[in-house]
């Protein structure tokens, strides 16, 4: 866990966006989503995976959090099959695999190379060209605060090994 926080750390000095994300107070995960407006299909999938709940809880958690067009940018249909009710578990698998238990903030990921993710796998951490990366996806915005946890916006959907 030490190691993602401290490479969130070099993402927010790094990358200009990651400065921007102002603190939100008062508000969830889900309620700071949904304020957001480039989360619409992230928490369409969290309800339909039945995970609001979980994301209001006390957490802390942080989330890796796919914008419209990460999801959008999935091959044609795949968003629809995954918000099927016979395909939840693998719904629930997959949203997931974008949160971390507990708080990890740009400041603390300097020297972290993975974490391991709620849906159980680990993700991998880097740093290239100076941009953070979670797996294949690009940190855009680091450190949007909540008052249960943290938000990372990713520009790619991470898919759990299968």
């Amino acid at each position: 866990m030490k190691r993602l926080n401290t490479l969130l750390a070099a993402a927010a000095i790094a990358t200009p966006m990651a400065l921007s994300a102002a603190p939100v107070a008062a508000q969830d995960i889900v309620e700071t989503a949904i304020a957001a407006d480039d989360f619409n299909t992230l928490v369409a999938a969290v309800q339909a995976a039945g995970l609001v709940e979980t994301l209001q809880g006390e957490g802390p958690f942080t989330v890796f959090a796919p914008t419209d067009a990460a999801f959008a940018a999935l091959p044609e249909g795949t968003v629809e099959n995954l918000l099927m009710e016979e395909n939840r578990d693998q719904l629930v698998a997959v949203l997931t695999y974008h949160v971390v238990a507990g708080e990890v903030t740009a400041a603390q990921v300097i020297d972290l190379d993975s974490a391991t993710t709620v849906q159980g796998s680990d993700i991998s951490i880097s740093v290239a060209d100076g941009m953070v990366m979670i797996n294949e996806a690009t940190v855009v915005q680091a450190d949007i605060m909540t008052d249960n946890g943290v938000i990372h916006v990713i520009d790619q959907v991470i898919l759990p090994p299968m």
